[in-house]
């Protein structure tokens, strides 16, 4: 079924926590860290460079502000979807309604960049019309989370600054059990950038 599963990279949030500590004009998208290949890479990229290139439908959702994750994302095969609020809701909903067709989506976020690509490849193989598939590390759920065909109107109105856990309760939860504390690991502070 993976053939028709598209990744939506949710990439507009504005990091107000990571330039409070950096600097107003510091991106933590665009911030250097050291990928657990040994690579070092800007956080967006590190999250763009996880993602199986299997996956022919490629949405990232970010705001115009931002040419360089723009660039970054066409490279890797995205296509853009350019919004102008920065909520969580708003940005799934748009990134799904771009590739309504499709039997699944996979949604990640732009500032987890520690996730190993096997943690991805789990949870995409627990994608079912009517289920959601989570990573889950020591009893937490991560990300990035696959929701099947079902749930597609719910994520398409999901709106404002509520992400979509609260679909959860309309479908089977497939908790996929993974050994990867990237799956929790979101770069919201500069001292994220190292991960331990």
């Amino acid at each position: 079924m993976s053939e028709a599963i598209g990744i939506v990279v949710v990439a507009a949030g504005q990091g107000s926590r990571f330039r409070q500590v950096a600097g107003a004009d510091k991106d933590k998208l665009l911030a250097d860290c050291t990928g657990r290949d040994g690579a070092v890479r800007s956080v967006i990229e590190q999250v763009l460079v996880n993602l199986p290139a299997s996956l022919g439908r490629r949405v990232l959702v970010t705001t115009e502000d931002r040419p360089q994750v723009i660039r970054m994302a066409q490279a890797y095969g995205f296509e853009i979807v350019l919004i102008e609020s920065a909520g969580m809701g708003d940005s799934i909903a748009a990134g799904v309604t771009a590739c309504p067709e499709l039997d699944g989506w996979l949604i990640v976020l732009g500032d987890m960049p520690f996730i190993l690509p096997s943690s991805i490849d789990q949870v995409l193989t627990g994608i079912a019309d009517d289920c959601v598939s989570v990573p889950v590390h020591e009893g937490t759920f991560g990300h990035p989370v696959g929701f099947g065909r079902h749930f597609g109107p719910g994520l398409m109105a999901l709106s404002g600054d509520h992400g979509a856990k609260p679909l959860f309760a309309q479908g089977r939860v497939v908790e996929v059990a993974v050994d990867d504390p990237g799956v929790l690991w979101d770069v919201d502070v500069p001292e994220k950038l190292i991960f331990k």
